[in-house]
This record gives structure tokens, sequence and C-alpha cells, in this order.
């Protein structure tokens, strides 16, 4: 494997040892991949996927820069959250730098009402 991968892979080891989500109070999970971003919100008690959005989907605006598109599933994972009566949750940034893309989520999701 590619060093980068393996860091990348035991930061998101530590991180996952400290953080866990709960119904009341899910783990938002950000992945990102050259050209799309995805985040979802799990509760680790019970191993469920409560909520999801991405960049790939339909609905999404495919145009704009990949911070835009970051921005606007920030928005999208937490007005899904907030339908489901879910208002706080844990960011996990999955061993990312909290920079670009992964802030641009996480400033989404605030905007549209979720409490991390």
């Amino acid at each position: 494997m590619d060093a980068k991968v393996i860091r990348r892979q035991k930061l998101k080891w530590r991180i996952r040892a400290k953080i866990s989500g709960t119904t009341s109070r899910p783990r938002l999970s950000v992945y990102r991949s050259n050209k799309e971003i995805y985040a979802q919100l799990i509760d680790d008690a019970t191993g469920v996927t409560l909520a999801a959005a991405n960049s790939r989907n339909k609905t999404m605006a495919t145009t704009g820069t990949k911070v835009e598109k970051s921005k606007a599933v920030g928005i999208a994972i937490a007005t899904a959250a907030l339908a489901k009566g879910i208002d706080t949750c844990i960011f996990d940034r999955g061993g990312y730098l909290y920079h670009g893309r992964i802030k641009s989520v996480a400033d989404g999701a605030r905007e549209a009402g979720l409490k991390f």
C-alpha cells in the first residue's frame, strides 16, 4: 500500500478509538475520493446508517467546484438528519485533514442547523 493511505488509515483508527455515535447523537462520517464526497450519519451502538448524502446524487448541482459540491453535501446531510429528528452529531473526519472539502462539509452541515 501507499504510505499516504497507511498514514490516513492509522489516523482513522486513532479517531475511531475515541469517538462513537449513538442514536441520539450519531457519528457524521465523511469519505473523500478524488472526484466525489460522501457523508453518512451512523449509529455505532446498533451499526445502522441513519442518513446519507453524496455528490453523485442526481438531485445535487453537478456544476461548481469540488468545495462547493462538498458544502451542498453538508447541507443535504443536515436536512436529512433534521427530518429524522437528529439535531446534534459527532464529526468524524475519517483521517483527512480538517481543511478544504472536509471543512466545507462541516460548514454546510452547521449552516443547515446541525450541531457538532
